[in-house]
Order: structure tokens, then sequence, then C-alpha cells
């Protein structure tokens, strides 16, 4: 009997040892560089892939490389104060990197070039907030956001002195001082169900994609928090406004501190916010950085640095050991939001209803911007595909065209 009891105590100890050993086969490249696999040293159809490739050429976006004609062509028929206040440039050919258990098995254009990635973006900012709520400095998502928000000093060294009688008039921001906004938490920030109302860097709420009749846009009742979704960039900025003051501290900064450094990001990536969106953060100048590049700014980013951002969501929030974001705030990034199924946190798209990529895994979700850029994910296929200035009606061609080089691969088995 003690044998059999040493025995079991034995198996206690070592099979989840044994066990979590198995688990842990992924590669997860080291700083400044990533090793290379051919496709069939891995199991994969090399021809699907090359055919992957051709695929995601013939398919390049539509719209001009030049990121501001783009936009206008996008944005500027329809939208009111649309004037570009952020940085923009021209972008590269079509790229991309496959990414297939930590292995890079295929790329193609020009996957060291620092470019736009627009709304991806949103899912470096959504992470920055993961990591104050993992340390405490968001109590709970479920916290109202003008909680954390003192007034905030609008930066202008252009501003013109203020006469001895206006000395004591107030030149602050109040981002969630209406009723409405006051209710906000940070959990419909995150989703874009929030109806934020007001004006930031001189852009209202009103006038991002804007809808129904121009005589009701600034008159229309206010939706509840978390009842209908919106894409708009004005309200991620506030948001980025309000991570900023919670941090005291400049996103980049706290990004490459706490996200890009650990996963070995190059130093070529860079976060840009508006010309007019400084602030003063406890005596210094400041930039709040926006969360796309509908007006300019947004991260500027090389197709290698947003795989190693996907192979660490894939693993969910873990780099080769370190947990990064915790396991928690992936699974609320993961899980669908109310009035959108298809959305989690800004800006994970789910396929859990297969609306989106009917041909790949409903485990599958995606990190997109527009471009449109894409960053797929597949933890079910242990696989990554970074895909740059694609058609978007192609995203789910492209896709399944991917996949066919892992069934491809078993079928000639």
């Amino acid at each position: 009997m003690r044998r059999v009891l040493h025995f079991l105590l034995l198996l206690f100890w070592v099979l989840p040892v044994f066990s979590q050993s198995k688990t842990v086969t992924d590669y997860f490249p080291p700083r400044g560089e990533w090793a290379h696999r051919s496709p069939s040293a891995l199991g994969l159809d090399s021809g699907a892939l090359t055919a992957a490739i051709a695929f995601a050429r013939e398919h390049e976006a539509k719209a001009p490389r030049d990121q501001a004609l783009g936009q206008a062509e996008s944005f500027g028929k329809a939208e009111p104060y649309d004037e570009i206040v952020g940085p923009m440039k021209t972008r590269g050919e079509p790229t991309g990197i496959i990414v297939y258990k930590g292995y890079v098995v295929a790329e193609w254009g020009e996957p060291k070039r620092v470019d736009m990635t627009h709304s991806v973006t949103k899912s470096f900012l959504s992470s920055v907030i993961g990591v104050a709520v993992d340390q405490g400095l968001i109590r709970s998502v479920l916290d109202t956001v003008a909680d954390y928000v003192p007034p905030v000093e609008v930066y202008d060294p252009l501003a013109p002195l203020r006469m001895p009688g206006e000395a004591l008039k107030p030149d602050l921001l109040y981002p969630f001082a209406s009723e409405h906004d006051r209710k906000l938490t940070w959990d419909v920030m995150l989703r874009q169900t929030s109806d934020w109302e007001g004006v930031l860097w001189g852009k209202p709420d009103w006038a991002d994609r804007p809808v129904g009749k121009p005589d009701e846009w600034t008159t229309r009742a206010r939706n509840a928090p978390g009842s209908v979704w919106k894409y708009n960039d004005v309200r991620v900025n506030v948001l980025a406004l309000a991570a900023t003051c919670v941090w005291r501290a400049p996103l980049p900064q706290v990004l490459k501190t706490y996200i890009m450094d650990p996963i070995g990001a190059s130093t070529t990536w860079r976060w840009y916010g508006y010309r007019n969106s400084w602030i003063v953060l406890d005596g210094q100048a400041v930039q709040a950085v926006s969360g796309g590049g509908h007006w300019g700014g947004g991260m500027f980013i090389n197709a290698y640095d947003m795989a190693r951002f996907g192979w660490l969501t894939l693993h969910r929030g873990n780099w080769n050991g370190r947990q990064l974001l915790s396991d928690q705030w992936v699974k609320q990034a993961l899980t669908p939001t109310t009035a959108n199924p298809g959305y989690g946190y800004m800006n994970w798209f789910l396929n859990t209803d297969k609306k989106m990529l009917p041909d790949a895994p409903a485990s599958a979700f995606v990190h997109i911007g527009n471009g449109t850029n894409f960053i797929y994910v597949d933890p079910e296929h242990h696989l990554v595909a970074v895909v740059r200035w694609i058609e978007n009606s192609s995203m789910d061609g492209m896709v399944k065209k991917i996949l066919s080089a892992l069934s491809g691969a078993a079928e000639k088995k």
C-alpha cells in the first residue's frame, strides 16, 4: 500500500510537469531574429502557400497607395471635419508573413517596411489598458471612466497670453462631464458601445461615419451604454486620453515597456497622435495618441512586429513563459459584445458565428485595420498570418488559401 501511495504521489507531481513540457512546443523568436523553416519541414504544402501569396498579390487593395488620398476617398465625401491632423504616408506593395508553430514559413512583399496599420492600433490600445487592469491601476472594467480622469489641460504654446481679468478662467478638457458620459464604463468604451458624446481634438463624435439626417446629428437621443455598437474613432481617442491619464505617461512608452520590448519587437515602430492632441501631464508636454489612422497618426509598424503581437495574443498574453497580459484579460477581449457578437475588445474581431471568416475555425480571431491590414490568429492550428494591403472582401479567401496548406499536406500523407 505504501508503494502504491508513493507511486501515486510521484504521478501527482510529475504528470503536470510532463504535461506542461509536452504542450510548450511553439518557438518564440528572440529579439533581432526570427527562424525560418521550409513549409515541407513542418508538414505544410509549399505549393498551397505559393498559391496563397499569389492570391494576396492578385487581390491588392484598390484604394490609392497614398494613404491620405485613400482616406479622402473612403471618408472625405461623407464626413464633415475630415481634415487630416496627424502624419500619414504612402504604403508599400502587398506584404505578409505566415507563422506556423512560431516559425516563419512564408513571406512576401516588404515585411520590414514601416507603414501605417490603421485600426490594428486599437488592439495595442486595449492591451495597455489590459496591463493597467492587471496591475490594479484600473480596479475593474466595470468602473466608470470618469472616476479615473481629472480635468485635462491642453498644451498650446502658441496660445495668446490671457488678459489680467481672464487669469482665473479655466482652459481644461472635461471628457466625461456630461450626464451620459459620466455613466460610461471602461468595458463599454472598449467594446465601442459607449455612445460617448462630445468633441475631442476638433472632431465631434457625430462627425465620424455620420448616420441619419444632418439636422439630427447633434440633437438625437443618446443610446443607453452597452446597447448599440458603433465604430467611432473619436470615442477611441477619448479612451486613449483616459488611459494616458491613468498611466500618467505617454502610451507609446507604456506599450514599449510592457509589451513590445518583452516580445522582442524592433526599434522601428512608432505610435503617433495629432498635431493638436498635446496635453500637460505632470508639468510636461505629452502627446495623446490616436487609436487609428482615420485622421492620420496611429501605429506605424512593420509586418514582423505585427506578427510578434499576433503570436502573443495566440498564446493568450504569454510570451515564452512570461505572462504579459493576463489570461483573464484575453478571455474578456475574446468575449462577444452583446450588441455585436463579432466584436470583443477593440480591435479583436471574433469568428464565433463564422460570419466574418466562414472558412476559418470559430476559435480564430483577427486584429483588423483599414487598408486592409490584418493579423489572423488561429490557436487551433498554431498559426498567425499578417496580410497587408488586400481587399477587405478577399480576407476569407486569403485565409482559406493559407489553411489549405495544412489540409493539403495532410491529404498527401
